[in-house]
């Protein structure tokens, strides 16, 4: 019973962070003062590929988060049950909070949504990181070319980022100062709440 309840804790705090990240993308994005490096190339390709097509915001989350999945093929790496709820729920919950969620807003609430949701960001991936049931498609991305190439992560995660960050801003993605706060802040947001969030396993 002990084990069944460990594992219930685990899947709520997982969709729990999960539905965090993907509040916290839309209050970013409706805060229009730039975004996080993935969010700009999501951004970007809603706004040049997906946008004339009638497809919206989140399932272009989700897709990328699907594409990038496939990248972890010659990498060899695997999947969790977190893996698969991250590229399924964050692009759908982003999707549904940018409709309730106004816009064109005065810049004192904007504020007020981008410094939220750099927080929320934070709490979230503390959330479903520390259930330790799979990273995400874009962390696990990072963690498989570390073990192929033996490169330095921070090397290897700033590579990944300017990359994304770039094709974004060249597909009409919005970088600003929401993109330098994100980058500056995110890690100690992590480092603050991951171990907050992480549940031990029992041995």
């Amino acid at each position: 019973m002990a084990q069944i309840d460990g594992m219930t804790r685990r899947l709520l705090q997982l969709f729990f962070g999960l539905v965090l990240y993907g509040l916290s993308i839309a209050l970013i994005v409706r805060a229009e003062l730039g975004l996080d490096p993935w969010d700009v190339l999501n951004q970007g390709v809603f706004e040049r590929l997906a946008a004339p097509t009638g497809i919206g915001f989140g399932l272009v989350v989700n897709l990328i988060g699907m594409a990038v999945l496939l990248l972890w093929i010659p990498l060899r790496q695997k999947p969790g049950i977190g893996t698969v709820a991250n590229v399924l729920v964050i692009g759908t919950v982003a999707g549904f909070s940018m409709e309730w969620l106004p816009a064109n807003l005065g810049l004192p609430i904007r504020a007020v949504f981008l410094g939220s949701g750099i927080v929320l960001n934070g709490v979230a991936s503390g959330a479903y990181i520390g259930v330790g049931l799979g990273p995400g498609p874009r962390d696990g991305l990072m963690t498989g070319i570390v073990a192929r190439t033996g490169w330095p992560v921070k090397w290897v995660r700033t590579a990944i980022e300017l990359t994304v960050v770039a094709v974004g801003w060249a597909l009409g993605g919005s970088v600003g100062l929401g993109t330098v706060l994100y980058a500056v802040g995110i890690g100690p947001l992590v480092h603050v709440f991951l171990p907050l969030f992480t549940i031990r396993k029992v041995r």
